[in-house]
C-alpha cells in the first residue's frame, strides 16, 4: 500500500516539530527525523507494519528512542558536523517520498547494506556477520546502491 504523500508530509512536519524541541540543533533534529521515516520505510519493508502506514503515535515512539538514543551516544562520540548545505523545508515531502522509492527499487542485498551502514550506523564487519557475506561483498553492495540511489535522485530532481 503505498503512503499518500500529502500524509506523509504532514507527519513528516510533526514529527519534525516534536524532535526540535527536544534536538540541541536543527541539523540534529534534521537528521533524528530522517532516522524515524527511515525506520518506517525498513518496518514496511519488513512488513513489520503488516501494509499499513505507520501510525503518528508510533513514529513519534521511534523519534523518542532515537533521541535517547543519541544522548547516550554523547558521551562516547564527537558530535556530527553540520551539514554543509542550509536545509530547505520545500523539499521535506519529494525527498522522503523519493528516497522510499528509491530504497524499494534497490535489490534486497543493497537495500540491507545501505540501511544499516547509513542509518543505523554499523560498521562494515558488523553488517557482513548479520548478512553472512564477506566483507568486501558488503562494501561493493553499498557503493552500488549508493550509485543507484544518486541515480534515482537525479532522475526525479530531489536535491537540485
Amino acid at each position: 500500500m503505498a503512503a499518500d504523500p500529502s500524509t506523509v508530509a504532514a507527519r513528516y512536519g510533526a514529527v519534525y516539530r516534536f524532535v526540535r524541541r527536544r534536538a540541541r540543533s536543527r541539523e540534529e533534529a534534521e537528521d533524528l527525523t530522517q532516522d524515524v521515516f527511515l525506520a518506517a520505510i525498513v518496518a514496511l519493508n519488513e512488513a513489520r507494519l503488516r501494509e499499513r502506514e505507520p501510525s503518528l503515535a508510533w513514529l513519534y515512539t521511534v523519534a523518542r528512542r532515537r533521541l535517547i538514543d543519541r544522548i547516550r551516544g554523547d558521551s562516547t562520540r564527537p558530535a556530527p558536523a553540520p551539514a554543509p548545505t542550509a536545509f530547505e523545508p520545500r523539499y521535506e515531502a519529494s525527498v522522503v517520498s523519493s528516497l522510499v522509492a528509491s530504497l524499494n527499487e534497490l535489490e534486497a542485498g543493497q537495500r540491507q547494506v545501505i540501511v544499516m551502514k547509513l542509518f543505523e550506523g554499523r560498521p562494515f564487519r558488523e553488517i557482513a556477520r548479520r548478512l553472512d557475506v564477506g566483507e568486501e561483498a558488503c562494501r561493493a553492495r553499498f557503493s552500488r546502491g549508493l550509485a543507484v540511489l544518486r541515480e534515482r535522485f537525479e532522475e526525479k530532481g530531489v536535491g537540485t
